[in-house]
């Protein structure tokens, strides 16, 4: 009996439909090593990863016990140490030669934060030149295996971790706070223009010697104009962990040993004018009398300082304002915060402020070009 037509073209096609999915898997073997390959090369001049995971279907990347190295005269061995990141890309946009990242989840982390001599914060700041070398590969020297220079990352949060903060502004060695149980998102996130606003948020518990308080950070930052609008919060914080920034840096200064205190700070910044006004409440300060009269809290003798907390049964509330021009040189976040306390702190014990000079932080400023650095942008010039 004669085969009929349908009966022959049913095998060619089943072998066909085979053939087309063994190439479709193929080119996703192909693709899981090239991801996996790329991972590597980016990750080897910053850091290490225990393993480098690629889901077959491309759905996630997943890299355990990763460390990133250290620069030169860092305060600990890392920059960061997780147990595990994972990434989860747009298939459709890899395959068509696209960077889109739908998710980054740091897990499990520790990560460190300096702020110089100078001021200035340093976040991560050996991916600034891995990001450059990516770049490089982008224009050509990897040929199509490259990535694009153009990445959009829609979501990254820090989940599960710690923060620690070392200050060489205000002692040396660095003065160190800890934020642990920490969780922090960035979201929209557009490289290399990064002309879009991000938005950030950070909250997570400050350890103290004998409290425990908590910060929130909320608000967005377009970090090439570095125009931003943020909330910070701090309540119940041990003053001991900032006692830094309350004392005068020379000289004798004032014993604190106890008491805690919340902030509430709004900071607007546009066309580089940032203008940030704060409320600082002190509960239960405690000062060890002095007898010596230079010894010094908020630039107030401490034994009027003491008299007059005894006067407010502890409970102080500061008002002040940071405002100024970020492309100020001149524009310094310990003396001109201080400033502001001061006179807040003279005004509520209501003890003379006069001659005490106005002034503004350059917190914003810090942080955005340190955002700035970590996504491969030169901070802004400084101008008079």
């Amino acid at each position: 009996m004669a085969i009929q037509p349908r009966n022959r073209v049913l095998p060619i096609v089943a072998i066909g439909v085979a053939l087309l999915v063994m190439a479709a898997l193929g080119t996703l073997y192909a693709l899981q090593r090239e991801a996996k390959a790329y991972v590597e090369r980016a990750l080897a001049p910053v850091g290490t990863a225990a393993s480098v995971r690629v889901a077959f279907n491309l759905s996630s990347v997943e890299l355990t016990d990763v460390r990133l190295k250290p620069p030169p005269n860092w305060p600990t061995a890392d920059t960061l140490r997780a147990a595990r990141i994972t990434i989860t890309p747009d298939l459709g946009a890899l395959l068509s030669h696209r960077v889109h990242i739908r998710d980054v989840t740091v897990s499990d982390f520790t990560m460190t934060v300096l702020r110089r001599e100078s001021g200035s914060i340093q976040i991560l700041p050996n991916l600034r030149e891995s990001m450059a070398q990516g770049t490089g590969h982008a224009s050509g020297t990897q040929g199509a295996s490259s990535l694009p220079q153009e990445k959009d990352i829609d979501h990254i949060v820090f989940e599960n971790g710690t923060f620690e903060f070392y200050d060489r502004s205000v002692t040396n060695p660095a003065w160190r706070v800890t934020v642990n149980r920490a969780r922090a998102t960035v979201d929209n996130v557009h490289l290399p223009a990064l002309t879009e606003p991000a938005r950030v948020s950070v909250v997570g518990d400050v350890v103290g010697r004998e409290h425990t308080g908590r910060m929130t950070f909320d608000g967005w930052v377009q970090i090439a104009s570095k125009d931003s609008e943020t909330h910070t919060t701090l309540r119940g914080v041990d003053v001991r962990s900032i006692e830094p920034w309350l004392l005068k840096k020379a000289g004798a200064k004032a014993n604190v040993t106890g008491g805690t205190l919340d902030l509430d700070l709004r900071s607007t910044v546009r066309g580089y004018r940032l203008h940030a006004p704060g409320t600082l409440t002190l509960h239960d300060l405690q000062l060890a009398e002095s007898h010596d009269a230079v010894d010094t809290f908020l630039s107030i003798p401490t034994r009027a300082a003491v008299a007059a907390l005894k006067a407010h049964k502890g409970a102080i509330t500061l008002h002040f304002v940071l405002e100024g021009n970020l492309r100020d040189p001149k524009f310094q976040l310990n003396e001109n915060l201080m400033t502001a306390l001061r006179t807040g702190f003279a005004q509520a014990l209501g003890v003379s402020a006069e001659g005490v000079a106005k002034g503004a932080g350059q917190t914003a400023k810090g942080i955005a070009d340190a955002l700035r650095n970590l996504f491969g942008q030169p901070a802004a010039p400084a101008s008079n």
